[in-house]
């Protein structure tokens, strides 16, 4: 019985050690991530919130300083205006995604530039420029959006 008792409390030492490994292989797999991988994940994210008409949401996942520029009515305004005109997203392809430290017109920080070449039901082809940032939290966050 006594040998029984410590079999099962090795086996849970050796499960418990292995779960921390792939905790940290994990960890590490994200902090390796570059920055523009970061920034891409998270305007996907950002971008699917859009597509879908969740506009108020959109606002509410946006970076600190895109909510202090614009409020939420103001923002669904603007993409009633813009972007339900263009009708339903049909493609998107990633052109380009540029790390920077600075913009015009924004605080010094962490950015990621991002163009898609995108086509909509009633316009066939358009780059959106999406800037997600690093945000206060520590999370990417999207800071502005541009439809030309």
């Amino acid at each position: 019985m006594i040998d029984r008792i410590r079999q099962l409390e090795s086996n849970f030492v050796l499960r418990v050690l292995v779960f921390a490994l792939l905790l940290t292989i994990c960890a590490r797999g994200q902090a390796q991530q570059k920055p523009e991988q970061l920034g891409e994940q998270s305007s996907d994210a950002w971008l699917a919130l859009i597509d879908s008409g969740k506009y108020a949401d959109s606002w509410q996942e946006a970076s600190h300083l895109f909510r202090a520029a614009v409020t939420k009515e103001q923002w669904q305004s603007a993409l009633r205006g813009s972007r339900d005109p263009l009708g339903k997203m049909l493609s998107r392809k990633l052109k380009s995604a540029t790390y920077t430290k600075t913009l015009p017109g924004a605080p010094d920080g962490e950015y990621v530039v991002i163009l898609y070449e995108s086509s909509f039901e009633h316009k066939q082809s358009a780059v959106e420029t999406v800037t997600p940032m690093l945000d206060k939290d520590g999370r990417w966050r999207v800071s502005g959006y541009y439809i030309k």
